[in-house]
């Protein structure tokens, strides 16, 4: 398993004056407690690392998973308890019966106010958009999977996305404090927290591929060249310092010490440490002050991938790539990545990292309208199209507080949300 002290560069509790306490405990009030998760998966394709980290949890009526409790009870802040779960045996089992046949009429196109979407093989949706269906409620929000789309039926799948995968659990205690007197408040079960509404979503259905590709994938809102809309330099950070911290951590992880490193659709800031220990470190980019104004560059070039996807390098002349938060704005990213496995040694990584902020004109449209689970599940679709990369990861972080000093720390209290997809050239 891979270390759960890595999702947490940057965890900070916020102040609390009710005390600190040595362990985990039930009794005398000592109930508080921060705590780290770590999911992980296999799927046909790819190995899957899911992170939450739950600031506040209340021991008297939040709902640990019994087999984890005894290896968490009386026990400090940084201890670490895991365990591996059979499928269906941390949630709720895969029911055949979940899995379904609709008519076509039944799926509710025009639900979304001038926004008519037609279903896609592989794609989540709201259950709203089949309410009055097998007892589903109007108002339902929980994604259901849609598994196949014929002339005349939709097949539909209920169950939660990991219901027939084994899971490894990891647990970290961040913090524990004493709690003060509650009265009310809402009942979280742990094991449902982590794994409802995203987990999963990142992997095909049945080994068969999500359809992300009708609907005018590609097309973007704005009509201008991408030289124009990238002329003025954007000097400003694109994911708060916490999630920074965590793509940081990442690539510190994945990257070889002392290799040449490829920073592509880069900017003034590449999300590497200071202490990044990589060799010559080169970034292509859209805007030269921009690019200038990094100082981890040993060299930077002006290219469009969107207009150009072949890469200004020779075959073969870099150890590592990486793609910090400009994924969804690729118009041709098939044609990108097979440049990418090109430009990579044989055993070379592509790192691609992304969150949930964006500019809206530049964006492609199918990165907007679909779930943010699904997201890296469009990009292995990216790694998987041409068969040129192998060991294929996904990893996500949620649920780090929001740095005080952010411009959004008054609306926002969780941090920017990270997703990462990589693989190694074949």
């Amino acid at each position: 398993m891979n270390d759960i002290n890595e999702a947490l560069i940057g965890f900070e509790l916020a102040d609390d004056d009710s005390g600190q306490v040595d362990s985990l405990d039930r009794t005398n009030g000592r109930a508080m407690c921060a705590m780290a998760f770590s999911l992980q998966w296999q799927s046909e394709h790819a190995r899957h690392t899911d992170q939450l980290v739950a600031p506040k949890l209340n021991l008297w009526r939040d709902i640990l998973p019994f087999e984890l409790e005894p290896d968490l009870m009386d026990k400090p802040v940084d201890h670490v308890a895991r365990r591996s779960f059979a499928a269906g045996e941390l949630i709720v089992p895969y029911q055949t019966d979940l899995c379904f046949n609709l008519s076509q009429r039944a799926f509710h196109r025009g639900l979304r106010r001038n926004n008519h979407v037609e279903p896609r093989s592989g794609r989540f949706y709201p259950r709203a958009f089949i309410g009055g269906s097998r007892g589903i409620f109007p108002e339902e929000i929980l994604p259901f999977r849609v598994c196949s789309v014929s002339d005349d039926m939709i097949g539909c799948d209920l169950n939660n996305p990991l219901a027939d995968k084994a899971l490894d659990l990891s647990v970290r205690i961040l913090d524990i404090w004493a709690a003060r007197e509650e009265h009310g408040g809402s009942c979280n079960d742990v094991a449902e927290m982590v794994t409802l509404n995203g987990p999963g979503m990142q992997a095909r259905w049945r080994g068969q591929p999500t359809d992300f590709w009708q609907d005018i994938p590609f097309a973007r809102m704005a009509g201008e060249a991408d030289a124009g809309f990238y002329a003025m330099p954007r000097l400003v950070s694109h994911v708060d310092k916490a999630a920074s911290a965590q793509i940081a951590q990442l690539y510190q992880r994945l990257l070889p010490a002392g290799g040449r490193v490829l920073d592509l659709m880069a900017s003034w800031e590449s999300h590497l440490s200071a202490e990044h220990g990589l060799g010559e470190i080169v970034g292509l980019g859209m805007n030269d002050e921009e690019l200038a104004a990094n100082r981890l560059f040993a060299e930077h070039r002006v290219h469009d991938v969107n207009l150009n996807p072949t890469l200004p390098y020779g075959d073969a002349e870099f150890d590592a790539v990486i793609c910090s938060l400009s994924v969804e704005y690729l118009v041709k990213p098939f044609d990108v990545f097979a440049e990418v496995a090109r430009v990579l040694r044989p055993g070379g990584r592509f790192v691609v990292t992304f969150s949930n902020r964006w500019f809206p004109p530049k964006v492609i449209r199918a990165w907007e309208g679909m779930h943010e689970f699904e997201r890296p599940g469009m990009v292995l679709e990216y790694f998987l199209r041409d068969g040129l990369f192998g060991d294929l990861e996904t990893w996500s972080v949620r649920g780090l507080p929001r740095p005080a000093d952010d411009k959004y720390a008054d609306r926002l209290d969780d941090s920017d949300p990270v997703f990462a997809v990589w693989g190694s050239r074949a």
